[in-house]
């Protein structure tokens, strides 16, 4: 993904950021304390305590942890410093066995010197006390061991008395008991001399020095809440871009030029910027109430790539027509142009009021003619009310009064016939769309028809085969390829010459253009067709320069078919024509197969 294409996603999720940003920084606000609390101190200082030399299995860490995790030792260290607060200073140190032989306290605080001496006073603290701990616990075994030994020394007299006393042959029977006694009273006595030199000297020490270092702030322990509250910004917006980012791969909707032609199969022939909610509220087409804005200039871009590829008929209606209705005959009947969308919400009738009002700016006259029977809008674009329109003339109640059902708009060059008042079925309505369509040809140079979406109702469907061209409109964001596929599908049936697609919505740069043969012509025909296309009735027949076009002569003198081909080409744009009876209608995966190939 290219970078502008990154800074479209980030703006058309910005929600999502704003959304992310805000979480964060509430919960960061909510989980960190205040920035004067005693736990967010920037600096840390560690210090060992371990078993002195020839104590090891005298002293066992269980007991020395347990001794330094009491009162006794935070009260003293506090008494040494000075401190009021036992408990502030208790929560500024934690103490944990590193190994069977080793204990480390970790103390906080704000500068390097507290946090130090906080280190060294536990440290002093645990050391002294538990050396007076064990004196006084030795002195106890002492005097226990001591008075063992007095009742040994009197067993083991007794006993050397007796075995003097005894004759030669009573002696061997007393001498086992005598040694034994004289066993246990030295093993007591070396026990009473190892704990008389353990009592003497400290039974644990302070091991290195103290390890002093400045701890590095984060989220929850930075020496500031605003550095808090920025890192947990930091961290909302981050995560928003990523979401966003996932987001938009996981989206399949169209969204630009590229993704739009390949699922239509068809081109694009014009990209409608996003409209602001101040210009969608418009009463008139933006084209007249905004002409140098840019969604008004890619509305005229669309009418002019119309005129260049679009039928003789509608590209060569201009000067005397628009106020010559004999003029207007000898030129024939209006070219109708049906605008339709696969569902709604897709621009369909912004388009039909501005691509009028641009034609109109031409010196073309322009009747809209609104056949969206379920939600007629096409009046409220021109600002005007709503009254009897198109449902009365299809339904025949007013058959006869075409020409006072044609409404004046504010934009000179355009009328328009409304909705009208719906009663009957709506798809029962467009069962004499035939015998309008060929009267209303004969009141504008060109005749724009609103319609239903092709997805949700059948009556574009049915209006379609009435048509000289069909213009499809689809909204950014709001089609799936496979919506896309299946508005193609059913316009290849009909066979219907199909200018291209409307892309409307577009945000920043839409990509470079495919290449493929079927979309560089500027309009695709939907179907296969034959060489010569058969005027019907009510449509207007194609021009004499345009028939001798259609059928070439034979080349003479061995001249090159392809040229003839590429000569017929020019002549007769491929949605000018429509097909014969006997025309081969193909499926949108079969053209794509036949692109393939």
């Amino acid at each position: 993904m290219e970078p502008a294409n990154h800074f479209t996603v980030l703006r058309r999720y910005w929600r999502l950021l704003v959304g992310c940003t805000l979480a964060a920084l509430i919960i960061g606000f909510l989980l960190t304390p205040a920035g004067d609390a005693v736990d967010d101190g920037k600096w840390q200082c560690k210090v060992a305590i371990t078993p002195v030399a020839g104590a090891g299995e005298s002293v066992r860490a269980d007991q020395v942890l347990s001794y330094a995790q009491g009162s006794d030792v935070t009260t003293t260290a506090a008494k040494k410093l000075r401190v009021t607060d036992v408990a502030a200073l208790a929560a500024r140190r934690t103490v944990a066995a590193a190994s069977t032989q080793m204990l480390v306290f970790t103390t906080t605080g704000p500068t390097q010197q507290s946090c130090t001496d906080l280190a060294a006073a536990l440290s002093e603290a645990t050391i002294n006390g538990y050396g007076q701990e064990s004196k006084k616990s030795a002195d106890e075994s002492i005097k226990r061991l001591q008075a063992q030994a007095d009742s040994q020394q009197e067993q083991v007299n007794n006993l050397q008395h007796a075995f003097t006393k005894a004759g030669a042959a009573d002696q061997p029977k007393l001498q086992p008991q005598l040694t034994a006694a004289l066993n246990a009273l030295t093993k007591t006595l070396t026990d009473i001399s190892t704990l008389q030199n353990y009592s003497q000297t400290d039974a644990i020490q302070q091991w290195g020095s103290i390890d002093a270092k400045e701890a590095g702030g984060s989220l929850l322990s930075s020496p500031s809440r605003g550095v808090r509250l920025t890192l947990a910004v930091a961290l909302g917006l981050a995560l928003g871009v990523v979401a966003a980012v996932m987001l938009s791969r996981m989206d399949t909707r169209l969204r630009s030029r590229n993704t739009t032609e390949e699922a239509f199969n068809l081109p694009v022939i014009g990209e409608i910027p996003q409209l602001g909610r101040r210009l969608r509220r418009l009463r008139e087409p933006l084209v007249v109430a905004r002409p140098s804005d840019p969604a008004a200039e890619a509305f005229r871009s669309l009418r002019s790539t119309l005129l260049l590829t679009g039928p003789e008929s509608l590209s060569g209606r201009t000067g005397p027509e628009r106020t010559d209705p004999a003029a207007r005959a000898r030129t024939g009947p209006a070219p109708v142009i049906l605008v339709m969308s696969g569902r709604s919400g897709d621009g369909r009738t912004t388009t039909v009021a501005n691509l009028a009002a641009a034609l109109a700016e031409t010196g073309r006259t322009v009747l809209v003619l609104d056949c969206d029977f379920r939600h007629p809008q096409t009046h409220l674009h021109f600002g005007i009310g709503d009254g009897p329109g198109m449902a009365e003339l299809l339904s025949g109640e007013r058959l006869s009064a075409l020409d006072d059902l044609i409404r004046e708009t504010g934009t000179e060059g355009v009328r328009l016939i409304t909705g009208g008042n719906t009663t009957a079925y709506p798809a029962a309505l467009v069962l004499r769309a035939g015998e309008v369509l060929r009267r209303a040809r004969q009141h504008a140079d060109v005749v724009l028809i609103d319609t239903s979406p092709l997805l949700h109702a059948n009556d574009a469907y049915d209006l379609v085969q009435h048509a000289d061209a069909v213009l499809v409109t689809a909204l950014a964001g709001n089609v799936t390829p496979e919506q896309a596929d299946r508005v193609s599908e059913l316009l290849a049936r009909t066979g219907v010459p199909v200018a291209g697609v409307a892309l409307l919505g577009t945000i920043g740069p839409s990509g470079r253009r495919l290449k493929r043969d079927g979309l560089r012509t500027g309009a695709l025909l939907v179907g296969r067709t034959s060489s010569a296309a058969r005027p019907e009735e009510g449509r207007p027949s194609p021009a004499p320069a345009r028939e001798k076009a259609a059928r070439p002569e034979p080349a003479e003198h061995g001249s090159a078919p392809a040229a003839v081909a590429e000569e017929h080409h020019r002549a007769a744009p491929s949605w000018a024509r429509r097909p014969g009876s006997e025309s081969v209608v193909e499926t949108t995966l079969q053209l794509r197969e036949i692109e393939e190939r």
